[in-house]
């Protein structure tokens, strides 16, 4: 049989963040919320200071605790603005608009998102929605001409591609796949 410490319902497990803010001062409290945060993956300063204060951390001590990191180089909400943009384009596709509105959301400045979306070109993204279609086409192929394109023009449109973008790698997308079974490699 286990043996059980006798601990009231509610009161917090030892060494918890809950105990240790039940004991500690404001400050390294704060100061361990935000390690274990940046340790579990990067953040912005917006989304520690929302943590912080929802943790009744007081506006001042979280301030200067950020502020304190950020002087370290531990919360940089330029280099998290590059990861971000970088990963939502490769594993979703993400056009511009939608990466600006969603580091908004995130509490990144606008110089910040400027810099980080400065390096994808109008090209970059024609070719990023045409390798999207590509990819889901396939799977569409048994629909008729006109549901395709609808579900692939809506699939881009979602992604935050303008409608003249989507039109055209939808256009050069479905027209290289007609050209590829006119030649019979066969033959």
């Amino acid at each position: 049989m286990a043996c059980h410490s006798a601990r009231a319902a509610g009161e917090p497990t030892p060494g918890s963040l809950a105990d240790l803010q039940a004991e500690a001062d404001p400050r390294s409290v704060a100061r361990t919320v935000v390690l274990r945060r940046l340790n579990a993956a990067p953040r912005t300063r917006k989304d520690l200071h929302d943590d912080l204060l929802k943790r009744e951390i007081p506006e001042q001590v979280a301030d200067e605790v950020l502020d304190r990191f950020t002087e370290l180089g531990l919360i940089n909400d330029s280099d998290y603005a590059e990861l971000f943009v970088a990963s939502r384009r490769r594993s979703r596709g993400t056009a511009r608009p939608v990466l600006r509105q969603e580091l908004r959301r995130k509490g990144v400045g606008d110089d910040e998102i400027h810099a980080a979306l400065e390096c994808i070109t109008d090209d970059d993204e024609f070719e990023r929605a045409r390798a999207l279609v590509r990819s889901k086409h396939p799977a569409l192929s048994r629909l008729d001409p006109a549901t395709r394109q609808r579900r692939l023009m809506g699939l881009l449109m979602r992604r935050g591609y303008s409608a003249s973008t989507a039109a055209a790698a939808i256009r050069d997308e479905l027209n290289a796949d007609f050209l590829d079974e006119l030649v019979d490699p066969d033959c």
